[in-house]
């Protein structure tokens, strides 16, 4: 078993079975030759080559061009050749801090093999007998990883939202974290991965948060998205990381960051080196 097999789980990426995704003359995701065909069939937004897929909406406003691919993106919907919508939207920007140049459904984003962000917060205890971490157990009805162990918090960032703002909201929803408890939390780096999936290419970033909690502090989710909460002595905590793929795949790498940053995992590990780069690959492109 061990901490590095969930990086490689989530770095398996075959650069070779993608095309590029051009906005403005600039490369912002991947997509598989496959989906670029059905593409095709809307040649006034998507010119399609063997090499390249490149969005030619004939408008550079915002608004106006993220319109027209959704609603090539919803007929795809309503006949059945891609997975209904999110709702909730996430920018195609070439870098984190840039400008959007569209905004698309979260459910379709591996489609365009966008790169996408998240906000994990590792919510912490220091009691008498050592430190805790608060793990949630997934509802049973999410789509993705249900029942499995995750983060304290954590969410993707939308379009439209600040860190700070999406943060919040989040801890909110998710925990019942007040927004003054919120304020609190000490961002503490990324960890970042690129991975194929059914659905396509999906390269993310989560920033990465520490949330010192009071001993007597107790999380209630209020969005249906938690089933339960559990506080476990980090022990615990590394033990089911290391022996056990019990956690949403990528929530193992936020834990590890913490066990890292926080002296349970050093240079005596064996993995320790491997781990340190593992958990920060550069970007796909």
């Amino acid at each position: 078993m061990g901490f590095m097999r969930h990086i490689k789980a989530c770095n398996q990426h075959h650069p070779e079975d993608f095309i590029p995704f051009i906005i403005d003359g600039f490369s912002v995701g991947k997509i598989r030759p496959k989906f670029a065909q059905t593409l095709h069939r809307w040649p006034d937004a998507f010119r399609v080559t063997s090499s390249s897929v490149t969005l030619m909406v004939a408008t550079s406003d915002l608004e106006e061009r993220s319109a027209a691919v959704a609603a090539i993106l919803q007929q795809l919907v309503d006949e059945k050749v891609i997975q209904k919508m999110h709702g909730e939207l996430y920018s195609v920007t070439e870098e984190f801090h840039h400008q959007p140049l569209l905004v698309m459904d979260r459910a379709q984003a591996p489609l365009f093999g966008i790169r996408s962000y998240g906000q994990h917060i590792n919510g912490y205890v220091r009691s008498g007998d050592g430190l805790k971490i608060w793990i949630a157990r997934r509802a049973q009805n999410r789509i993705n990883y249900p029942g499995c162990l995750d983060n304290f918090v954590a969410g993707g960032v939308p379009f439209g939202l600040s860190l700070a703002e999406n943060l919040a909201k989040e801890c909110w929803e998710e925990a019942a974290v007040s927004d003054s408890l919120a304020a609190r939390a000490v961002p503490v780096g990324a960890v970042s991965y690129n991975v194929d999936t059914s659905k396509g290419f999906h390269p993310f970033t989560l920033f990465c948060y520490d949330l010192e909690l009071p001993e007597n502090f107790e999380p209630r989710c209020t969005d249906g998205e938690v089933e339960s909460f559990h506080l476990w002595p980090v022990q615990k905590v590394m033990e089911i990381v290391r022996d056990t793929d019990q956690f949403k795949l990528n929530c193992n790498l936020v834990i590890t960051d913490f066990l890292i940053r926080h002296g349970y995992l050093g240079p005596d590990d064996a993995e320790y080196l491997n781990l340190l780069s593992g958990l920060h690959p550069p970007v796909a492109k």
